[in-house]
């Protein structure tokens, strides 16, 4: 008979709440948050739970953590600590005071070259850990999805396992020691049983020999109850007494206590140092793609598969196979994997340090194809790179159908269900049944090898989402308990699964849990909830959507409706001619598109988020202003939040990028959302007379550009700057644009092409380049006609003045004067559009703002029409080659090398990549791509006194160093007018158009020499 369960200690999350922030902001280094936007930002994760923490530290140093936890003990207030916060199950929320250790707790402490062994803190990313030992011939091999963004230290709490566990194991295999603090601010070190024993204190002694004894106790209902599948991540690992998986934890048979403490989900002790064992990089990898025109075929063979000993087999489904092929980067990827229409395909891996023996392998996956009835069946890769592009399809899969749009997301509750392999294929025929009786679907993915398909049912939350999860998970676990597998077999227990740890276990088991937190937390102040005395799965009073969730209505300035629609894909941005606003709560959905997948805290690739990258907060992390808005909205932050000047601060920032709109898994874009935010503020709060200036300055720009010197004095007049930064507050350490008497004019066409039947083009030349560099326009022009293209200059229909795009009314927040602008630009455009003649512009912010807010507008099929027609010249003159119709004889210039920055916009909509292009049809010049995120000045944002150390300081992520670096006669392109200043104040070097470089390698004659670019 079990013993009755003891009363838990009384907590007080709330009680102490002020007492506890007063007193840590006297005794840590480290930011202590205990606002309600802080506490908000952190109270949810990648589940469908949401709880607001008691507070927020941001430890700076372990003596920040220490401290914590023996005030929280003093205190009773529960502790939680957290990583990247992407936790899929409700790990990382609850009522406690949140430890953040991405921040800072993040360094390498020791590496043992010889043992392959590294230890460090909890908050390192793994990606950053693997990309240090890359030069070592090691990596860490546990290689989650989440790579870019994971913590060790949440990898060692959820017991992570990744695509290749098959070969390496999962994170409880690959670790050697942990050193912890306990509940009461005592730190251990936990490893070999053997080892901890004599050097143990009284307490660390009482522990290991209360943990022996339950295990010794329970040895039978050990044996009896255990999954033996490998994927068993579930309860406490007590098994390391009596291993039942046939995956053994350590190779001796010896017990390691840091063991016990994987995947403990932070409810037995705290991390304050982990030890990890790591492996040869392997050198030679070849990858076989097993093509199925039946789903439940690709999980029968799964099962013989593995018998040939691959590093990996991975599963996507037909599903995700048309997602893929329907996405423009992953078209010709995932095409080359792929023989006819699967309904299937397995990426089966073989890695090693010898290449004859993968390749053998190979070719013995296509000889069991063959024997098992599919010859022919397999796709051999043996590139290194197309190997690479597939894997990102793979991990890309899930992200793509996490992008639908309304009330209804796949939900993560079932997705880690672990089968043996021999009932993988009815398991899973099983399970789509049952979508099917609940009228909803998931799509299968990831890893067959060790029998874990990740799938979630499409459900929503607001409405009977609660109770068809329940039902569903009812039905799972009946048939995994009939196939003797594991309810969770990935991503942890948290809030969705502990309550299902009492099932897989029994009574017996979960008594033994029980006391196994009572030895380590008596207070029961770890992490609580989570795997032992659990709150019910579907408690709506956890949800991040409660039942009483509602938007407050708002009338927007931009068009949102599109969020309003459920379907598979991504639907087109575009409206009815003549609506707007919000009646729908559009604006609401399109902010819910954040699942906090955190795939915006990035670090060292891509675009997006520049903001995080300088600070590391998670308020300026696309997350963080995506979670405070949706705050917001749902009047959680009070009434009037939406126009606070708290919110403002979270929003001040984003710099507008739109790296998150390409990047983002989910399509999240708070560039638009900062527009959005800052129409509703400025109704509430008007304009300072430095965004007037920003904003109004193509309506005033060519009465500015008649006396260019008069405003050019700023620059000039000592003092002036100075000035202008105490009373206007543009930076007095940045030079402004100057102003030119020789702007570029409407009438200014160029030498028109002899032949009368000559293709046409429309020129649009934005404020910028008319009135600042017009010698970028004249570039362009003589680019064109020297094409043979017949140019038009657009210009508006009033003739009062020259078009613009209204970026610099987007950027303060001015939509209706933005609008304005809109209109008398498709007024003017749209002829030469309907007859089919393209329009070419040359500053990335304002041409491709026809591509994407002029859809937002409410202008329907007009503005359709000028955004497929609409291009940068670069793109125009791409297109062109490729459909061998460009005739542009270009010679070579005095430059032979090159360094291309792309503007952000540029990264956002794919159009890098054609500046390659037509750079490449000039002889000998090599250009090279600067990695690199926003140059940090986007607009006007790094003009600003109050933005320019932060401006900076994103240029010197990655831009300003490989500008050092450059020879001094490499040639630095850059389209955008922002980055090139950005380059001449950060760098002391000249950046120019493109446009100037094509104009430079005209040919002139069989004499021209090569000129240099000026």
């Amino acid at each position: 008979m079990n013993a009755p369960e003891p009363k838990p200690v009384q907590l007080h999350p709330r009680t102490h709440q002020s007492e506890l922030a007063a007193r840590l902001r006297q005794s840590v280094e480290g930011e202590v948050l205990f606002d309600s936007a802080s506490r908000g930002r952190y109270s949810t994760d990648a589940s469908v739970y949401q709880i607001e923490p008691v507070g927020v530290l941001v430890p700076k140093t372990a003596a920040d953590v220490e401290a914590a936890i023996q005030l929280c003990n003093e205190l009773r207030v529960p502790i939680l600590p957290r990583g990247a916060g992407t936790s899929q199950c409700g790990q990382t929320v609850g009522a406690a005071l949140v430890i953040d250790n991405s921040k800072y707790l993040n360094r390498l402490i020791h590496f043992d070259r010889n043992a392959m062994t590294v230890t460090v803190e909890p908050g390192m990313v793994l990606d950053h850990l693997n990309a240090w030992l890359k030069p070592h011939g090691l990596w860490f091999p546990v290689d989650v999805s989440t790579a870019a963004q994971c913590t060790l230290g949440g990898m060692a709490g959820n017991n992570s396992c990744g695509s290749r566990s098959l070969h390496y194991g999962n994170m409880v295999h690959n670790v050697i020691g942990i050193e912890a603090w306990l509940s009461d601010g005592s730190c251990m070190h936990f490893g070999p049983m053997q080892d901890m024993l004599p050097a143990s204190t009284l307490r660390a002694r009482g522990l290991v020999d209360t943990i022996a004894a339950i295990a010794l106790r329970e040895q039978e209902e050990i044996a009896a109850r255990y999954p033996k599948v490998m994927r068993r991540v579930g309860g406490y690992n007590l098994d390391i007494f009596h291993p039942q998986s046939e995956r053994p934890y350590t190779s001796d048979g010896s017990v390691n206590l840091a063991h016990l403490l994987v995947g403990s989900e932070g409810t037995l002790a705290y991390f304050k140092q982990i030890t990890l064992r790591l492996a040869p990089l392997p050198t030679a990898k070849t990858l076989g793609i097993v093509n199925f025109s039946d789903f439940s075929k690709a999980m029968d063979s799964a099962q013989h598969i593995v018998k040939l000993k691959p590093v990996a087999v991975e599963l996507v489904d037909r599903t995700m196979i048309e997602l893929a092929r329907s996405n423009p980067a992953f078209r010709s990827t995932i095409e080359k994997a792929l023989i006819g229409s699967p309904d299937a395909i397995l990426l089966v891996e073989f890695a090693g340090a010898d290449r004859s023996e993968q390749l053998h392998k190979l070719k013995q996956l296509g000889d069991l194809m063959g024997d098992l009835g599919m010859p022919g069946s397999v796709v051999d890769m043996t590139d290194e790179k197309e190997q690479k592009e597939l894997w990102e399809v793979r991990k890309a899969g899930l992200n793509i159908m996490m992008s639908l749009k309304g009330d209804g997301k796949p939900v993560s509750f079932i997705e880690d269900c672990a089968v043996p392999l021999e009932h993988l294929a009815e398991y899973t025929s099983r399970l789509t049944e049952v979508f099917a009786r609940h009228n909803t679907r998931g799509t299968w993915y990831a890893h067959a090898s060790v029998g874990t398909l990740h799938v979630r049912p499409i459900l929503d939350m607001r409405r009977d989402g609660s109770e068809k999860m329940r039902a569903i998970a009812e039905e799972a676990a009946a048939m995994v308990q009939q196939y003797k597998g594991a309810f969770s077999g990935e991503h942890g227990d948290g809030l969705v699964r502990s309550e299902w740890v009492d099932w897989q276990f029994g009574g017996r088991m979960m008594q033994a849990f029980r006391e196994i937190k009572d030895a380590f937390d008596p207070p029961g102040l770890m992490n609580p909830g989570k795997i032992v005395r659990a709150t019910r799965m579907d408690d709506a009073s956890l949800y991040r959507y409660k039942p009483a969730y509602r938007e407050i209505p708002l009338q927007t300035g931009l068009d949102w409706s599109a969020w309003n629609v459920q379907s598979d894909h991504v639907t087109e941005e575009i409206s009815a001619p003549g609506t707007g606003g919000d009646a729908t709560g559009g604006f609401a959905k399109a902010i819910e598109m954040c699942n906090n997948n955190g795939h915006c805290r990035k670090f060292d690739s891509g675009t997006m988020c520049p903001s995080y990258r300088v600070t590391k907060d998670e308020k300026h992390l696309t997350r963080g202003r995506a979670n405070t808005l949706r705050l917001a909205v749902s009047g959680q932050l009070g009434p009037d939040a939406i126009t606070s000047e708290e919110l403002f601060e979270t929003m001040d920032l984003c710099v507008g990028c739109k790296g998150c709109k390409r990047e983002c898994p989910t399509g999240v874009d708070m560039a638009r959302m900062k527009t959005e935010f800052l129409f509703q503020y400025r109704k509430h709060h008007g304009l300072r007379l430095k965004d007037k200036l920003i904003a109004y300055l193509p309506r005033y720009a060519p009465f500015a550009a008649r006396f260019p010197a008069f405003f050019n004095l700023r620059d000039k007049l000592p003092g002036a700057a100075f000035l202008s930064e105490k009373l206007i507050g543009f930076s007095a350490r940045r030079t402004l644009p100057e102003w030119r008497s020789d702007s570029f004019r409407d009438s200014e066409t160029g030498e028109p092409p002899i032949a009368p039947d000559a293709p046409e083009v429309v020129l649009f030349a934005d404020t910028f380049n008319h009135y600042f560099e017009p010698d970028n326009a004249r570039a362009a022009l003589r680019v064109l006609n020297a094409a043979g293209y017949r140019v038009h200059i657009a210009q508006a229909a009033d003739g009062k003045r020259p078009l613009c795009c209204g970026r610099t009314f987007l950027a303060t927040g001015l939509i209706d004067q933005a609008k304005q602008e809109a209109r008398r630009t498709i007024d003017a455009l749209l002829p030469f559009v309907q007859r089919g003649i393209p329009v070419v512009g040359l500053e990335p912010s304002c041409l491709l703002t026809m591509r994407d807010e002029f859809l937002a507008y409410g202008f329907g099929e007009e503005a359709r029409q000028l955004s497929q027609q609409a291009m940068l010249l670069e793109e125009f003159l791409a297109r062109e080659s490729k459909a061998g119709k460009l005739k542009l004889r270009l010679q070579p210039i005095a430059h032979k090398t090159a360094l291309l920055h792309g503007h952000c916009h540029q990264k956002a909509f794919d159009a890098v990549r054609p500046i390659q292009t037509v750079l490449a049809l000039i002889p000998d010049l090599q250009v090279k791509v600067i990695e690199s995120s926003c140059c940090g000045m986007a607009g006007s944002f790094g003009y600003e006194a109050k933005h320019y150390d932060a401006s900076l300081a994103m240029a010197e992520l990655a831009l300003l160093p490989a500008l050092r670096d450059a020879a001094p006669d490499a040639l630095i392109i850059a389209d955008g007018t922002s980055c090139r200043h950005q380059i001449a104040d950060g760098a002391s070097r000249m950046a120019v158009h493109v446009a100037k470089v094509l104009e430079a390698a005209l040919a002139q004659d069989p004499a021209h020499e090569s000129r240099p670019v000026s």
